[in-house]
Parts: structure tokens; C-alpha cells; sequence
């Protein structure tokens, strides 16, 4: 069997790209490109057919760990398939809700500037700033005693989530943060930079409009 350097020109993977664009390369030929080169023992193309069953077999359930079982594969590689496999995923959601601004978390919380009673919501971030999940923490006063960090972040944990933003509402219609706002934000600040799960913003939110920690520097 040909090597991948004994291949006509036309026919190596990154050649084919040039010539017919992505679209007619085979998957083991798209990973080829990915890959660059085999190791000792296996070229390029048979490492690409090994990684290519594998994601045939475990595409759900890939890991780091799954891929380096892999004879010529390590940890560098590995990291670089499934790099790209979850940028694909992420550009390829059916609705990626993507929040880039204190105006966006507004209007993902537009229900909540009207209620009566404060709400303290957790908006968890994947590592594109897209939403996986909104969740109301608590409903009453806000205080440092209530917002308790381990009810924040818990969820945060489970999602596997990259960043949070944290937001509440004030009844009364003022934007100006109490001090107990303040706190509370200072205080899951340095919890988040504990967990590795950054505190992104704490928004307020009211009928007249909306506060970002973020944006005024206070965070």
C-alpha cells in the first residue's frame, strides 16, 4: 500500500481540498488534514481510519482518554480533534443563544422586569458565551446570608458551564446597586475565580431599564 507521500499529488488530502474543495474529501481524509502526519510504524492515512471508527462508534461519548488508546495518538492531537468536533457542534446549534452584553441578558430577563417580588436568576455559559440554562435561585430580599455561593454555583457545576452571570430585579424601578448587592457580587466574584467558573456580570433589571456591574467597572 502507497504512503501518503507516494500519493499523486491530486489525491492527498489537502491537494483534494485545493482541487474540489472540502465537501469531496472522506471523513478519514478530513482527519488526515487535521492530523498532518503518522507515527513510526502507521502513516497517516491508517491513523486516520482508526480515529474515524472511533467516531463512528463513540461520537456521543469522546474523550481525551478514548482517543490516545489510539497507537500513534497523544494528547496534543486528541485535543485538537475534539477542539474541532465542539467548535462544529457550537456553530452548528439550532439556537445558540449567545450573550455578549448586559443588553442581551436584559432582554433574555425581559419577563422578570415587572415582577413584585425580587427574583435572583443564574444564567449558565458554555465557553462561547452561549446559554445553557436560566435558573431563579431565590425569590425575596436579596441578602449575603440568602444568596448562599453553594446554591449559585451547584448548577453551574452540573452544567459544566464555563462563566456565569448573575441578575435580579428591583420592584421599585431604581438601578442603583444597595450595598448588599454589592457584597454579594464581591463575594461570587472570588468563589467563581475558586471554581475556574467566572462570575462574566451581574446585571439589575427593572421597568425602566437595566444596571451591568461590568459595564460601570465594578467587576
Amino acid at each position: 500500500m502507497k504512503t501518503i507521500h507516494e500519493l499523486y499529488v491530486q489525491d492527498k488530502p489537502r491537494e483534494k481540498i485545493l482541487q474540489k474543495g472540502v465537501k469531496a474529501l472522506k471523513n478519514e481524509e478530513l482527519l488526515a488534514v487535521l492530523l498532518g502526519s503518522g507515527v513510526h510504524g502507521k502513516d497517516v492515512r491508517k491513523l486516520s481510519r482508526e480515529v474515524a471508527d472511533l467516531l463512528e462508534r463513540e461520537f456521543e461519548h469522546l474523550s481525551v482518554k478514548k482517543l490516545c488508546e489510539i497507537h500513534g495518538l497523544g494528547v496534543a492531537k486528541a485535543s485538537q480533534i475534539l477542539a474541532a468536533l465542539e467548535l462544529s457542534k457550537r456553530l452548528l446549534s439550532p439556537n445558540p443563544r449567545r450573550i455578549i452584553s448586559a443588553k442581551m441578558v436584559y432582554e433574555a430577563l425581559f419577563s422578570f422586569r415587572d415582577k413584585k417580588q425580587e427574583h435572583f436568576l443564574v444564567l449558565t455559559l458554555d465557553g462561547a458565551s452561549h446559554i445553557i440554562n436560566i435558573r431563579t435561585v431565590f425569590i425575596g430580599t436579596l441578602t449575603q446570608s440568602i444568596v448562599h455561593p453553594r446554591e449559585v454555583f451547584a448548577d453551574a457545576i452540573a452544567d459544566r458551564a464555563a462563566s456565569i452571570i448573575i441578575a435580579h430585579n428591583h420592584p421599585s424601578g431604581t438601578l442603583k446597586p444597595s450595598d448588599a448587592d454589592i457584597r454579594i457580587t464581591e463575594r461570587l466574584k472570588e468563589v467563581g475565580d475558586l471554581t475556574g467558573i467566572e462570575l462574566l456580570d451581574h446585571v439589575i433589571i427593572s421597568h425602566s431599564g437595566y444596571y451591568s456591574f461590568s459595564d460601570e467597572g465594578m467587576l
